[in-house]
Formats: structure tokens, C-alpha cells, sequence
């Protein structure tokens, strides 16, 4: 038996848009290399550890061994077309899962046959059940060292709480693994290594096979029963059920996501993938099996439903940007309606009109150029200058807003400078450019340390983009830690006196100032007043020493930083006949305020981060401990959805490298959000 790459059938039916995800080295590129090459897409198949995977086409990718950017492809299987995006696997780049989750009807979750569920499976796991997103299982690397399939399927149970139920089981396992036994047609499946697995027979299974498949067998059409009571009254009255109606149980159990069918294999050993592409054809849905798409009415705010077709109005999603040697192109989902190339659509979200000039179907790093998009289809647009991901594009006359893409805040940041002045504007160009093609990341300029503080969802993820900031456009700017900014306050009350005598430009100027200062409450900012009888005194003078003030408060008496959450009240001004200034006073005014915070006890204001960190209840000892050693304070602690959440106020300078050292701490199974809460004084 070879591929059955067959042709392609017309309609929704038809069409499967699914993603392959996993934990980062469960072999999905792999996988994806296999289904492209058995479905004829490519004729020759790549390897990730060579760096020629037709899916990971960016070098960086190709030099670590590691998907980093979702790619998108389209290939034919069984007259079906198959809309697969495969996605990264490691926790830098989950934005690429979750915005991926989002435009898609199914997902294939590759699992390592040793390791089985790994902490990033975990979370791409929850991330498609919070998306409702109907999943296959595919058991891979069964003829890897330590390689059990049975172990696998119970972890997916155990730590998923996954409804899996195995259509096929391996023969043997290591070095042994010699074929799978489909426990739906009850037949052995053998794979031809001569012809690089596109061949392969159905055999019938031996005493031994069929004694050892019997009890799974059973199983899977117990499980299948329940989603079809017609099934189950034959199966209970004697009668074996037929393969078709097997098939139709097991695939409305995977719809309405109770059941995930469980696949085994070794995708580097051209193993059992030819099996997994027909499961994706009979238990998958179409887009029309995922009913109409619903929406809000951007002018009443009243829910609002679409039909999942052709003719009905435009519905479509935009899940992301890439800016390709400087030109913007958009990633597009269209849900409903058609999208022809060079129609004025609106988009919804931004209030703005767009004219996608050229539609592309993608083939990974390549594309071919189509006229346009109906419901189901996945394009890529050029020549569309507003659209940011998680936008929604439909028609001005019957407009919709779809939900959009769940956001998430960087959580580690990096300074950048400029290597000269010529590159200042141009690395800020090129920077922002990224920023339209990663929502993830974020950038501001630090007006105290005049550095480029560029923030994202982890060390592998920011290296990833200065690699690519050197390598497309040719820039190098020096990279370093971020300088934490600090500021000053008062701890209690203190007086300040000076007085300024100074001949300059051949005239002399005076100034005596007394001044009072005292602390305020946190987040209260600075109070500049006079506590004097300003009768007879000039305005000029007044003004003067209000401005020696503010610009003594832009610099502290500890460490230069700027003075908050304090009161200056000034309480005498001393004249001298013919000598009193402007100037006088100012330069006065600006001494005595550093005598009074002098006296006043000055402390140091350092930026507190509010922590919120889900993690596994297992590891919520880690997590304390790790928290205490970097001086945070753990604010409150409570279970939501099956996992703890520690909530933690901790300062900014001890928190460099934590996310990385909480990964560490906890496998990579702890989720954590960190944003700036106030400034406080150091303990």
C-alpha cells in the first residue's frame, strides 16, 4: 500500500486545518517533513538535526534544531486538503501556539514515547482546551531507548485529564518496535524502510497479536459507544459494530472532545504516519463541522453569527504579521464569506478600510498566488498597512468583530545601545518593525539611562531577535542588562539653610533661603509650597527659588535619583539691598534643599513587580523558596482551574534571571506574569 495522495474534493468537507503541537524535540517538525513528503508535497524529505526541515526555513531556526516561528502549508491526502501550521515548542515562543490555536479547527499533540507528557505539552495541551480545540494524540519515537506507549497514554490521563483512548497500539517497542496494530479494522500495518515508509501493507494479526490487541479493542469501542447510543444498543445486544460505523462513533466522540484518539509511531523511522494523516481525514473536523463564527456588532455590541460559507458575509482573522525584507505581510483566517485580492474590506477592529492587494496560499518559506479565500481558507495578504494580529477584516456594510488573540506581557527585558549615532534611528526602525510582527515584545526608551529597553517572553526569545536585528538589517548594537532606576524619598522631617553670594558677568547676586521638608504617603508625589509672608517679596524671586526647587528634586542626596513622595515647604527668604537675584535665589533655594533632605533621613525607592505565578501544586514549595531568596513577599495564594496561583511583590533588581530560574525550579511547568506595581522603600 502507498500514499494516498489522491485528489482533491470540493467543498468544506473536505478541508482540515489543523495544527501539529508539543513540547519543544517531540519530533513535530519532523512529523510535518513526513506528511509533506508522503502527501507529495515535497520529494525529498529533510531532517531537523541537518537543518534542511522545509518547515524551520529561518536560519535561526535551522542553527538550533528548533521551530521558532509557526509555519504555515498546504497539502493534499485522500482527495482532502490539509491546512497544517506547525508550531513552536518552546515556551519563549507559546505566543505562536496560542495565536496559531485560535484560526484552527484541530490539532495533532505529538508526544514523546519516552519522556511522554513534557511540561511545554502540558501547556500547549490547556492552551487548546481553553480554545476548544478537538485533538488527535500521536505516540512518537516508539523505537527510542525507554519508549512506552502504554506509560504515555496513562500520563496523558493522569496529568492532562485527557479522554484518550488508543485506535492503535505498537508491536513491540525499542529496538523490537516492528509495526502498529490498528484496532479499528483489526490489522497489522507494516512499513517498508526500503521505500523510506511510503509503502506499507495491512497484514491480518496473528493468535498472539490479536490475543494481546483484544483488550484495547474492547476499550476503544466501549469508548466509541457512548457517543453513539445506536452503536452501543447493538454492541450490547451481541453485534460486532462495522468498521464505518466504528469510525463515525470515534469521530463524534473527537468533535464534541470526548475522546482523543491515541496514534503511535516514529516519524524518523517513516513509521505510522500515513496512518495519522487518515485519522486526521475521519476524526477531524471541517470547518463546517465547527458551526457558523460568532461575532459582535462593533455598532451595538449584540452577538452576531455568520454561516461557515462562501456565500455568506465576510468573516476573517488576522492571527499574524511578518515584515519580509521590509514588506508587511499579513497571516489571514477566513472564517466566512470570500476575500478577493484588491477588494476594500473593513477593518472592524482599527475602524479603518484595507485593500489586500495579493493573496498567497504558503507553502513554509515559499507561496503561490491565488485570486482569492472562502470560509476555511488560510492566506497570507500583502499590501495591507493597518492590520495587527488579532484584528478582524469583513465588509462595511455588514461588519463583525471577532474575539481577539489572548495578549501576554513580557517578562524579561534587555538594554540596547547603539554602537553611533547614525544607527540610533535606524535600530529604532528596525525594532519597531518587530514589534508590529511580535505582539510579545515590547520597547520604550529609558529617558534616565537613555537606553533602548527591549522586553519579551524570555533570554532565548530576545537573543532570537537580536540575532535576527544582525543578521536582516545588519545592525550590532551593544546588549546588557537593563539599569534599574531608582528614586529618593525622605524618612522623616528636616530643616535646610544656604545662602548664595556670587559675582557673575561682573555683578554680584545674593540669595538666602530657609526651607522645611517632610515625607508624604507612597505614590503621593512631590508638594512645593511657602510658608511665608510673600508681602513686598518679587515675583521673579519667588519663581526663582520654585525653580531651584524642581530642579533639586530631579536629583537626590543618595544616588543622584529623582526625590518623590515628599513635601517642601520654604519658610524664610533673607534679602540684600542692591545684591538679592533671580539667580541669587535659585542656586539658594536649590543648596538649602539638599541640606534639608540631607537632615531628613533620604532612603532609596526601589520598583516593586507585582508576580502572579500558576504552577503545579507539586512544586509550590519551589516557587516559595525561589521567591524568598529574591526578597519578594508572597501576597496571596489560591487554586484556579486545577493549579496554584502564588501571588508575590517582589523588587525589580533581584529579579533578573528569575523566570529562568523558576523554569528550572519547576521542570517548565510554572506560567508567570510580572508588571511594575510602585516604588517602596528598601528594607
Amino acid at each position: 500500500m502507498s500514499a494516498k495522495k489522491g485528489g482533491r474534493k470540493s467543498g468544506l468537507s473536505a478541508i482540515r486545518n489543523i495544527g501539529i503541537i508539543a513540547h519543544i524535540d517531540a519530533g513535530k517538525t519532523t512529523l510535518t517533513e513526513r506528511i509533506l513528503y508522503y502527501s507529495g508535497k515535497i520529494h525529498r524529505m529533510g531532517e531537523v538535526h541537518d537543518g534542511t526541515a522545509t518547515m524551520d526555513f529561518m536560519p535561526e531556526e535551522q542553527e538550533r534544531g528548533i521551530t521558532i516561528a509557526s509555519a504555515c502549508t498546504t497539502c493534499p491526502w485522500r482527495g482532502h486538503r490539509i491546512n497544517i501550521i506547525d508550531t513552536p515548542g518552546h515556551v519563549d515562543f507559546t505566543i505562536e501556539v496560542e495565536r496559531s490555536l485560535r484560526v484552527l479547527d484541530g490539532a495533532v499533540g505529538v508526544f514523546c514515547a519516552v519522556a511522554g507528557v513534557e511540561p511545554q505539552s502540558e501547556t500547549v495541551w490547556r492552551q487548546s482546551e481553553d480554545y476548544g480545540v478537538p485533538k488527535l494524540a500521536f505516540v512518537n519515537k516508539m523505537d527510542r531507548m525507554g519508549a512506552d506507549f502504554f506509560a504515555a497514554v496513562s500520563a496523558m490521563r493522569d496529568i492532562l485529564k485527557a479522554p484518550a483512548v488508543p485506535v492503535q497500539i505498537p508491536l513491540g517497542a525499542e529496538q523490537d518496535f516492528s509495526g502498529i496494530v490498528d484496532l479499528v479494522t483489526l490489522e497489522k500495518l507494516v512499513f517498508d524502510q526500503s521505500s523510506q515508509g511510503e509503502r506499507y501493507e495491512r497484514l491480518p494479526l496473528t493468535d498472539a497479536e490479536a490475543k494481546l490487541a483484544a483488550p484495547w479493542r474492547e476499550a476503544l469501542v466501549e469508548a466509541a459507544c457512548e457517543h453513539d447510543e445506536p452503536l452501543m444498543e447493538d454492541y450490547l445486544g451481541g453485534v460486532e459494530p462495522s468498521v464505518e460505523r466504528l469510525r463515525a462513533a470515534i469521530r463524534a466522540g473527537t468533535l464534541s472532545r470526548g475522546m482523543v484518539p491515541v496514534l503511535c509511531g516514529s516519524a524518523l523511522r517513516n513509521t505510522g504516519v500515513q496512518p495519522l494523516l487518515d485519522a486526521v481525514c475521519d476524526y477531524l473536523p471541517s470547518p463546517e463541522d465547527c458551526g457558523g463564527v460568532v461575532g459582535t456588532d462593533p455598532a451595538t455590541g449584540r452577538e452576531k453569527t455568520f454561516a461557515t460559507s462562501a456565500a455568506a458575509p465576510l468573516a476573517a482573522l488576522v492571527f499574524k504579521v511578518s515584515m519580509e525584507t521590509g514588506r508587511r505581510h499579513v497571516f489571514i483566517r477566513v472564517f466566512s464569506g470570500r476575500l478577493e485580492a484588491g477588494q476594500e474590506v473593513r477593518n472592524a477592529t482599527r475602524g479603518e478600510n484595507e485593500r489586500p492587494a495579493r493573496l498567497f496560499s504558503m507553502h513554509a518559506g515559499h507561496r503561490e498566488k491565488v485570486d482569492a479565500a472562502v470560509a476555511g481558507d488560510i492566506v497570507l495578504a500583502a499590501g495591507m498597512r493597518f492590520a495587527r494580529t488579532g484584528d478582524t477584516l469583513c465588509h462595511a456594510a455588514d461588519p463583525i468583530v471577532l474575539e481577539s488573540i489572548a495578549g501576554y506581557r513580557p517578562v524579561i527585558s534587555l538594554a540596547l545601545e547603539p554602537r553611533n549615532v547614525e544607527e540610533s534611528d535606524r535600530l529604532k526602525e528596525v525594532l519597531g518593525r518587530l514589534l508590529q510582527e511580535d505582539p510579545t515584545l515590547a520597547l520604550e526608551h529609558d529617558q534616565e539611562t537613555d537606553q533602548i529597553i527591549l522586553s519579551g517572553m524570555g533570554e532565548l526569545h530576545l537573543e532570537v531577535v537580536l540575532e535576527r536585528v544582525r543578521r536582516e538589517y545588519g545592525l550590532s548594537p551593544r546588549s546588557g542588562n537593563p539599569q534599574v532606576v531608582y528614586q529618593e524619598t525622605v524618612a522623616g522631617e528636616g530643616v535646610g539653610e544656604a545662602e548664595f553670594l556670587r559675582e557673575l558677568a561682573e555683578k554680584e547676586h545674593y540669595g538666602q533661603v530657609t526651607l522645611r521638608v517632610s515625607p508624604l504617603p507612597r505614590e503621593a508625589g512631590r508638594d512645593i509650597g511657602f510658608s511665608l509672608d510673600r508681602t513686598g517679596v518679587p515675583p521673579a524671586w519667588l519663581e526663582a527659588v520654585a525653580e531651584g526647587l524642581e530642579d533639586g528634586l530631579q536629583a537626590g542626596v543618595l544616588r543622584g535619583y529623582p526625590v518623590q513622595d515628599v513635601r517642601v515647604r520654604v519658610e524664610g527668604l533673607q534679602a540684600m539691598e542692591g545684591k538679592s537675584s533671580a539667580v541669587g535665589y535659585r542656586m539658594a533655594a536649590h543648596q538649602a534643599l539638599k541640606n534639608a533632605l540631607a537632615a531628613a533621613g533620604p532612603r532609596l525607592l526601589e520598583p516593586i513587580m507585582f508576580l502572579e505565578i500558576s504552577v503545579p501544586d507539586q512544586f509550590v514549595g519551589d516557587v516559595a523558596g525561589l521567591l524568598g531568596s529574591s526578597g519578594a513577599k508572597i501576597e496571596n495564594m489560591f487554586d484556579r482551574g486545577g493549579v496554584k496561583i502564588v501571588q508575590a511583590l517582589a523588587p525589580l533588581q533581584r529579579l533578573f534571571g528569575f523566570s529562568t530560574k523558576l523554569r528550572s525550579a519547576t521542570q517548565g511547568r510554572a506560567g508567570m506574569v510580572m508588571k511594575f506595581s510602585k516604588f517602596d522603600v528598601l528594607d
